[in-house]
This record gives structure tokens, sequence and C-alpha cells, in this order.
């Protein structure tokens, strides 16, 4: 097995895959798969998995127990939370082998984030920025930037890009970014930055 030259790989881990990007680290009890794709820069923690078939894109961070299954496909800055669970199969039997075709894909959307415990039931589309509350179960899509929680996940509320929520103006506090709905999308786009200071 070679690794491709950049990547870390902790002698405790193993990366089979020879499609990681550059400045990608794999830790102890990690287990990259033949066949998976991983993006530059990501943080693969002890315990995590990647089965191959699965996709994470650039500065992608998967925390410590973590499974990725075939036919997900994460875009760049994703965070997985500690023990976040992917699904790839509705009607899974032991018995019945299924080809990577007949399994069912996930999407996360660039920037999303995920906290501990997450269930993600497969057939999903979690949008950009969104963000699920630890220990959500989530069995429909997520519109970008919504903030979800419970089981089943539903909306709570909205967050911005650097994860703070937003008013009830859909304005960030933190970085006084202002949102705007996107009703194509049934979530918000980035309006504005405010960046004057007041005196």
């Amino acid at each position: 097995m070679t690794v491709s030259t950049g990547v870390f790989v902790h002698p405790k881990g193993l990366c089979e895959s020879d499609m990681v990007g550059s400045g990608t680290r794999v830790w102890a009890f990690a287990h990259v798969l033949p066949g998976a794709r991983v993006g530059r820069d990501c943080n693969i923690c002890d315990g995590a998995f990647v089965e191959g078939g699965a996709v994470l894109g650039d500065r992608v961070t998967v925390k410590n127990g973590t499974l990725v299954f075939a036919g997900v496909h994460c875009g760049d800055e994703v965070f997985l939370g500690p023990n976040v669970l992917f699904t790839n199969d509705l009607r899974p039997r032991a018995a019945i082998r299924k080809s990577a075709a007949e399994l069912v894909s996930t999407t996360v959307d660039r920037g999303a984030s995920l906290g501990a415990g997450v269930v993600v039931v497969c057939g999903v589309h979690i949008g950009r920025y969104a963000f699920a509350a630890a220990g959500s179960v989530i069995t429909a899509d997520v519109p970008p930037h919504a903030f979800v929680a419970g089981n089943p996940a539903r909306p709570k509320g909205w967050v911005c890009e650097c994860g703070e929520r937003l008013d009830g103006d859909l304005r960030c506090p933190a970085c006084l970014l202002r949102y705007v709905e996107s009703p194509l999308e049934r979530g918000l786009r980035k309006r504005e930055s405010v960046v004057t200071q007041q005196k």
C-alpha cells in the first residue's frame, strides 16, 4: 500500500485509498478503505471509518467514531462531530448483498456541521452551512443555513456561516452578516455584510 506524499497516517491508523489529498491526517484506529475519495487538509480522527465510495471534500473534519459509508458525499469544510452515523440502505438485509448502484446516496453541502451523535438516514440533502444539533436524527432534507434538532430533526431557526444563530431579522449578532430567504432553495442566502463601525 502506498500513501500519497503529504498525507499523515498514524502508525496505528489504516489508509488504503490512493485518492487522499495532501495535508490530510488519519489518526490511530481510523480506517480509510480503498476507493474512498478524501480531499486536502482533512482531519480523520481516532476510530473513524470512511468506506470505499464515500467522498469527502477539502478541509473536512471527521471526529472520533464517525462512520461514513459508500454513497455519502460531503462538500468542503464539512464538520462531522463525534459518533456521527450515516446510513446508505433503506431496507438492509444481511443475506442480500447490494451493489453500489443500489445504495441510496446522501449529500452534505459545503460548511455544514453535524453535532455529536447525529444519525443521517440515507437519501437526504443537507444544505450549505446547515447545523444539526447533537443527537438529531435527520430523516428529511435540511435547507441551507437551517438549524435543526430532535428526532426526527425539525427546523428550530437559522445559522450564519460562522455558526451563530441568526436573530429575527436574519442578521448574525457576531459577524453582522445579513441573509434573505431563498424560495428556490427553501433556505437562506447571504445578502450583505455590515462592516461599518458605529460611532
